[in-house]
């Protein structure tokens, strides 16, 4: 098992007047490494993205450090914490070598846009989150 990185960049409009990083901004990350993460295994059609869609259904964040906004990146490390047939949970840090400044997970279900209804994941879904899958 391994993580995604994604090195998030901060911006200064992140930042409050005390120079630390908006505590409600770490989601907007986290999504952000999300989607970088999962562009390959999504649809390349509209139709295609519609029915095998995924929909956030719980998000949860432990802040760990006050960021101090800066000119580099924040790396955003993903894994999959747990999975079943429709739905999955990803685990996320936001670091960089020296600090852990926030942990979160966010349960994601897979859904059909078209239905309204929750779906299967796919057999290419399941590969894909195994190889972000903690053992």
């Amino acid at each position: 098992m391994h993580s995604y990185i994604y090195p998030c960049p901060l911006r200064w409009a992140d930042a409050d007047a005390n120079g630390h990083v908006n505590n409600a901004l770490f989601l907007r990350f986290m999504e952000e490494a999300r989607t970088r993460m999962f562009r390959e295994v999504l649809a390349d059609d509209e139709a295609g993205r519609r029915r095998n869609a995924f929909v956030v259904s719980r998000a949860s964040v432990e802040y760990r450090a006050p960021l101090h906004y800066r000119e580099d990146p924040v790396d955003v490390h993903v894994r999959v914490a747990h999975r079943r047939a429709v739905s999955f949970e990803l685990a996320y840090e936001i670091r960089d070598a020296n600090q852990l400044y926030a942990e979160g997970t966010i349960a994601i279900a897979a859904y059909n846009l078209d239905t309204g209804r929750p779906r299967r994941l796919t057999d290419t879904e399941l590969a894909f989150l195994d190889r972000y899958t903690e053992s």
